[in-house]
């Protein structure tokens, strides 16, 4: 990890993935198992997370396949995502410690919305599903659609509150979290793919975010 020159007091904000971090689901899985291609996708998003596919590649790949599946059918099944056990508890423990909230997902506004929402998030920052007739067209766009597009999206946050990314804390679990991983001041994974834990500052294997809290507590910030 890159060390901050300034204090540990000036450690504002901590970002989370969201896939598997602060939803106990990949938001694309379950859009796919609704339109029928849920094996196909599955495969295509286990190579990804895990370093094995080129993310925007994967990412264009996977939406194509939900070609023509009905945003109402795709609202229902998201809207049955579970959050991650403790996922409200960290992010109320972090906001009672002064902490700024990102969110920063390579998944879709039609999910990130209610999750942040919920969870009461400062920033929310994913990608948008193309709708046409009431239909996914199989299209994406955001600013989150290239690779290592989420250190950007982190650098413009952080300079929002003046501090750098070096000053951050960020949670995450897959691949396409490497490029944070190596500018925060504290990486964490949580429920992580192999691939990132040894980007990271501490593993978490326990599925429960509050494993998080006695974490931050020791690093006293």
């Amino acid at each position: 990890m890159s060390n901050a020159d300034n204090s540990q007091e000036r450690v504002k904000l901590v970002v989370f993935d969201m896939d598997s971090t602060l939803i106990d689901a990949e938001t694309i899985d379950e859009l796919a198992a609704v339109a029928g291609v849920g094996h196909k996708v599955a495969i295509i998003t286990e190579m990804a997370m895990n370093g094995k596919l080129e993310y925007s590649h994967a990412l264009n790949e996977r939406v194509k396949l939900l070609e023509g599946l009905s945003v109402q059918k795709a609202r229902e099944a998201l809207d049955r995502m579970p959050f991650m056990p403790g996922a409200h508890e960290l992010v109320k423990f972090f906001k009672s410690r002064g902490y700024k909230t990102a969110m920063i997902s390579g998944g879709f506004t039609i999910a990130t919305e209610r999750i942040g929402n919920a969870l009461g998030m400062d920033h929310v920052v994913s990608n948008e599903l193309i709708i046409n007739n009431g239909c996914l067209t199989g299209e994406v766009t955001g600013p989150l659609t290239g690779h290592g597009n989420k250190e950007l999206v982190l650098e413009k946050i952080s300079r929002e509150y003046g501090i750098e990314p070096e000053e951050c804390i960020v949670i995450g679990d897959g691949a396409n979290d490497i490029c944070i991983f190596k500018r925060a001041r504290y990486a964490i994974a949580f429920n992580a793919k192999p691939i990132l834990h040894q980007y990271a500052d501490v593993v978490i294997t326990k599925k429960d975010l509050e494993a998080v809290i006695p974490v931050i507590e020791a690093l006293d910030v």
